[in-house]
């Protein structure tokens, strides 16, 4: 559904507008008025973000005997501060990092969050609560639909692009989705149409296929799924959504690194672009 609306433009805004034009190669001020418009408004519907920063790392011994796995660098930065910078490119400042291991060093490393322009507070986890359980933690935070990260995968995924998506579907879950060349070490989203049916794990035939980019869009109420304590999003959260119709996928082609292996890590070391 839209509605139409008329604007009378002061010459300054169709400057603005025509620099638009030739910077995002758009064909017309309406569309770059369109464009100004999305982003805008995106900007005050999600304003805040969760990230996973406890787990051990187990798989990345020995690094993270010493280090958490968010600390781990790549080209010279930790993996927690391209997600950072990705937040603050699409000005979403508003971070929460659930920590857990190591998470002394994690708070040293980046305070407040002032120094790399966001606003970070912590919920740590005395346990493991696996990658739904912070969820409940963080519930008196959580008021408005947010974003939440793995925090060991890093992106260059439009956010804008991503929430819009979101917002268009009504979903209560929105999971960004990259197509991987093999499908047989993850799960495998299954579609119809933009919504989610369920994931196949691990599928036995070697193919292309979209998988879980560990970045997603949720609406509060998604917290009201998550079982009490230790629990998975993927395992116990994710398919009842998606029974009841509420899971939708967002197909992207950008950036994405997964680093939880030291395959994985070495080549997001080898090709990783870093944020523009």
């Amino acid at each position: 559904m839209t509605e139409k609306i008329t604007l009378d433009l002061k010459e300054e805004e169709a400057i603005i507008l025509d620099h638009i034009l030739s910077e995002k190669r758009i064909k017309s001020r309406k569309e770059a008025l369109e464009f100004v418009i999305e982003n805008s408004l995106t900007k005050f519907f999600v304003k805040d973000a969760l990230i996973l920063a406890g787990g051990k790392g187990t798989r990345m011994r020995p690094f993270t005997y010493e280090i958490p796995k968010s600390l781990i660098p790549v080209r010279g930065k930790p993996l927690l501060e391209y997600i950072l910078e990705l937040l603050r490119k699409y000005e979403i400042k508003n971070v929460i990092l659930s920590i857990g291991y190591l998470s002394h060093k994690i708070q040293e490393h980046f305070g407040d969050g002032s120094k790399f322009g966001m606003n970070i507070h912590y919920i740590e986890e005395r346990e493991e609560f696996g990658t739904a359980g912070p969820l409940r933690l963080a519930e008196d935070r959580l008021k408005r639909p947010f974003l939440m990260f793995n925090g060991d995968v890093i992106s260059d995924v439009n956010l804008n692009e991503l929430i819009r998506f979101h917002l268009r579907n009504k979903g209560l879950a929105t999971i960004a989705l990259t197509k991987v060349p093999d499908v047989s070490h993850f799960g495998v989203a299954e579609m119809e149409g933009d919504k989610i049916l369920r994931f196949i794990e691990k599928p036995s035939t070697c193919c292309e296929g979209f998988i879980n980019a560990g970045i997603y869009v949720l609406d509060p109420k998604v917290i009201s799924y998550v079982p009490k304590g230790f629990s998975m999003i993927e395992r116990d959260v994710f398919p009842k959504l998606a029974s009841e119709g509420k899971l939708f996928g967002y197909k992207f082609s950008g950036q994405w690194f997964d680093t939880g292996t030291h395959e994985a890590y070495e080549k997001a070391i080898k090709e990783w672009k870093g944020i523009d």
